[in-house]
């Protein structure tokens, strides 16, 4: 007779030792979650911050002394909570500013670049969304305009972007040349690098990008990133007319019913290079169009230059060409200049602003500067 029995004791009794090697080998497996850096612990707080920003009026001379710059550790919880351990001068935004500025932007009261600090191109935009929306023109922003622009759109300000190979495909072209000489010697007056063409892509400032991406390498396609949450890139119908305040350096676009499509901020003519006067036409429409340097219009010798097109290129990435010759509406190299210095006549506007007006825009329709 052959005893069968003792063997499955054998086999359940070894059980609980393979168990415990088995956990035992996943217990030493398994890896230790990576300790997030103080600079990621920081954006994490800021993302948060401008996501949950709320305004409240200040209270005490706190947040005078602190705009002042005379007490950069004072709270900043009645500006919406700002991040202030880490971050430059530059790049320390206000989330209730940085809030307010993306939903201007999505409800096309463009401030221009978003940069969360504010400034007088923001001012602009809340003025004339205040006009609009029958509030007080006071041009600053208050609980009421705050309440008007978060009640009308609740949805996130940021939102995580996935880098394409597009993305950072280029062509960047590094350093911008200032000689137009040099210039009119490249293929292309491309961005500098992905970095530059993210924040233009997202109409952010590149300080405010680094603040929420810290120590992200822009240039490698896959890495998702936290980017500013813009309105649509068109208008809601088609412009029959523009106008262009001079005093108050911007654009306006109508309807053909006087319905206002949008508000830009623009830099506009100085008295030594005035823009036109009076009412105009557009002529034609041309993306990526070049740009031709003649000295002679500076009293300065030599030939023309013709530069060729590019976001960096001196009128940037649209020129909208009006019926007095020689002068248009047109994008710009510089975002963070609008609205800031002058032009030589011409109306500059950010390159995305410029695009979206441009998509709306046909021959004949009306350019009115006042």
């Amino acid at each position: 007779m052959i005893l069968r029995r003792p063997l499955p004791v054998v086999l359940l009794a070894a059980l609980p030792l393979l168990a415990t090697a088995a956990c035992g080998d996943n217990e030493r497996e398994r890896p230790k979650p990576e300790a997030s850096s103080p600079a990621d612990d920081e954006a994490s707080r800021l993302r948060q911050s401008i996501e949950s920003a709320t305004f409240t009026r200040p209270t005490s001379d706190t947040d005078t002394d602190t705009a002042n710059g005379e007490d950069d550790t004072a709270d900043t919880s009645g500006r919406g909570g700002a991040v202030t351990d880490a971050l430059s001068d530059e790049a320390r935004p206000d989330p209730a500013m940085a809030r307010a500025q993306i939903l201007l932007d999505r409800t096309r009261f463009s401030p221009g670049i978003i940069d969360g600090l504010g400034g007088e191109n923001t001012r602009q935009a809340i003025a004339a969304f205040q006009e609009a929306n029958d509030l007080e023109v006071t041009g600053e922003l208050n609980a009421e305009v705050f309440e008007q622009l978060t009640s009308g759109d609740s949805n996130r300000v940021l939102t995580d972007y996935t880098l394409t190979e597009e993305d950072v495909a280029g062509p960047f072209i590094g350093s911008v040349p200032e000689d137009m000489e040099a210039m009119g010697e490249l293929e292309t007056v491309g961005y500098s690098d992905a970095r530059e063409a993210l924040a233009e892509k997202f109409h952010m400032s590149p300080a405010l990008l680094d603040a929420l991406n810290p120590g992200v390498d822009f240039g490698r396609a896959g890495q998702t990133i936290v980017v500013a949450s813009t309105g649509p890139e068109t208008l809601d119908g088609k412009v029959a007319r523009i106008e262009v305040s001079k005093d108050e350096s911007s654009v306006r676009a109508f309807d053909a019913d006087g319905k206002l499509l949008a508000f830009y901020p623009a830099t506009i003519g100085s008295s030594e290079t005035p823009s036109p006067s009076g009412t105009h036409t557009v002529r034609a429409v041309a993306p990526r169009p070049n740009y031709t340097y003649d000295p002679s219009m500076y009293d300065k010798s030599g030939g023309k230059i013709i530069v060729p097109p590019g976001p960096n290129n001196p009128v940037g990435a649209v020129w909208i060409d009006l019926s007095r010759d020689g002068y248009g509406i047109h994008g710009t190299p510089e975002p963070a200049k609008i609205g800031k210095t002058a032009s030589s006549g011409c109306v500059r506007l950010t390159n995305w602003d410029v695009e979206q007006l441009s998509d709306a825009v046909e021959q004949g329709v009306e350019v009115e500067f006042i």
